[in-house]
């Protein structure tokens, strides 16, 4: 895709995730989990969610709804705190929360509130 769709990518996920921990992310990658790091970046935050026909909100929004149904705790809690960043609310993540616990199950709902709730507590300190 090219060095452009990697830059947007970049400043992309600073502007979601915090510039200190992406680029934390960056200074401590190796040789081994660099290319990971630069194929999230590209594709991931440049090529998808560069794109303009959703909003952050609303990526925010499915992320926290498929992390949460996928059981990925830790990215979970790191997209909340993006979501909140992106303008979701804590009454939309409890939306997008229950929904998750209807259609994946109770038990991916409570991990997920139980998460959002420490990722939130995080969030304001």
């Amino acid at each position: 895709m090219g060095k452009d769709v990697f830059d947007k990518g970049f400043e992309i996920r600073k502007s979601v995730l915090g510039a200190e921990f992406v680029e934390k992310s960056f200074a401590s990658a190796d040789d081994f989990n660099r290319p990971m790091q630069e194929l999230v970046t590209e594709y991931c935050w440049g090529a998808v969610w560069g794109r303009d026909t959703l909003d952050k909100k609303i990526r925010s929004m499915l992320n926290l709804a498929m992390l949460a149904a996928l059981n990925r705790p830790h990215e979970l809690k790191m997209h909340v705190k993006g979501a909140l960043r992106n303008g979701v609310t804590k009454d939309e993540i409890r939306e997008v929360l229950l929904q998750v616990a209807i259609y994946a199950g109770v038990p991916a709902g409570v991990d997920a509130f139980r998460l959002a709730r420490e990722a939130m507590q995080e969030a304001q300190a």
